[in-house]
């Protein structure tokens, strides 16, 4: 099977993270994935493969020369909670430039999305305009089941240990919970989770989550003069407050934000639910700040203990401890990219990854792209050349 068929196999598979669950996997859907991949891992001759219980699977490629160096990749199965993740029915066409018409009523407009001139001349891989496409991560996942099946069948290549780990849960933050790094073995590994081909990133955002809840007052509105507090406008005031050019839509590169992610409620309680984000240290600490502050303002205005304000850490930025004795790992990738033809970008990722949790964790672990674009909607769009250009990416890296 190639790396084109792997991948539309995979996001057959409705895998949709839960970020209110508490269980590992926050979903069981995950597991029927999970299961099926440490069999084909199993069937290619990875003998050790296996499925746990909180939904990674396990498998092992011994080396084939005397070395001890070991190198791991990384994906994780789960897709994004919000989009539709279920009932992905992708299309595949030969894409020669302009728009790319979904359906009747969706269309991927060249001039909304102008990164589409990247893809030109490929075979691309695209939805119907109803769900998300999967190819974060199933891209990924494809492109490292390739590798290691183009790696046995070519015992000739000299490679070192290869391990193979694919995650539940990274979309909600949980993607290394259970990460046993005894079982991974290897010393060192790369996350295949980027987006357009070339991407190498190991620089990702601080990131923080905040929970702002409402306490109102619900009062009949026929008599509800100077008594009501109306939770939901509370909120929503709270929102309107917010650095409107610091959201998402109006910022890039290293430029950091705030992004609401949900609001509900009704006029008695309401939740403000939004991510904090900047690769800059110092930076995401005053983010932080300023929505602790925000939420204190609020309540001298609406009265105190109107609004409270839980903020956790999620993860932090890598780039120090990567640059600290650890370089060489970009180094090799961007050896591995020119080798199979592709030019190496090293870019800041507007993101996070399990890459991130696991390096600061002691296993080291950049970022590669897989040859997409437009992740967590409708308009998701993967690369078929591009994935076949990170399988032998993969295999460049293991000989390394």
């Amino acid at each position: 099977m190639d790396v084109k068929d792997r991948f539309l196999t995979y996001v057959s598979f409705y895998t949709t993270s839960d970020e209110d669950s508490d269980a590992s996997p926050t979903t069981a859907r995950q597991l029927d994935l999970t299961r099926l991949l440490a069999e084909e891992l199993r069937s290619i001759g990875l003998t050790d493969a296996e499925a746990d219980g909180f939904g990674y699977v396990w498998a092992h490629l011994p080396a084939n020369t005397d070395t001890d160096c070991g190198v791991g990749f990384i994906s994780h199965v789960d897709t994004a909670p919000g989009p539709k993740g279920e009932g992905i029915r992708p299309r595949v066409l030969h894409y020669t430039g302009g728009d790319i018409r979904l359906s009747d009523t969706v269309t991927t407009a060249e001039a909304d999305f102008p990164s589409l001139a990247a893809f030109v001349g490929q075979d691309v891989i695209v939805t119907d305009g109803t769900t998300l496409l999967g190819a974060d991560d199933k891209a990924g996942v494809a492109e490292i089941v390739s590798a290691v099946e183009y790696l046995v069948r070519h015992p000739e290549i000299p490679r070192k240990h290869v391990a193979v780990c694919f995650t539940p849960d990274e979309e909600v933050g949980k993607g290394t919970a259970h990460f046993d790094f005894d079982k991974f073995g290897v010393k060192e590994a790369y996350t295949v989770d980027g987006g357009v081909l070339g991407e190498i990133e190991y620089e990702n955002f601080n990131a923080a989550a905040a929970v702002i809840r409402v306490r109102g007052a619900a009062i009949h509105p026929g008599s509800a003069k100077n008594k009501m507090k109306n939770a939901v406008l509370m909120a929503c005031d709270f929102v309107s407050r917010l650095p409107a050019a610091e959201a998402p839509a109006h910022t890039e590169g290293y430029e950091g934000f705030y992004h609401v992610t949900d609001v509900s409620g009704d006029e008695e309680a309401a939740t403000v639910k939004l991510i904090i984000r900047d690769h800059d240290a110092v930076k995401f600490e005053k983010r932080k700040a300023f929505v602790a502050d925000l939420a204190a303002y609020m309540n001298k205005v609406y009265g105190g203990g109107t609004f409270t304000a839980e903020i956790k850490d999620s993860y932090y930025n890598m780039r120090a401890l990567i640059e600290d004795g650890h370089m060489h790992l970009i180094e090799n990738a961007k050896t591995a990219m020119e080798a199979a033809g592709v030019t190496p970008k090293i870019v800041p990722i507007r993101g996070g990854t399990d890459g991130a949790m696991l390096t600061y964790r002691g296993l080291p672990c950049p970022n590669l792209s897989v040859a997409g674009d437009f992740f967590h909607g409708v308009h998701e769009i993967a690369s078929v050349q591009g994935m076949e250009k990170m399988r032998d990416v993969i295999v460049n890296l293991a000989k390394l």
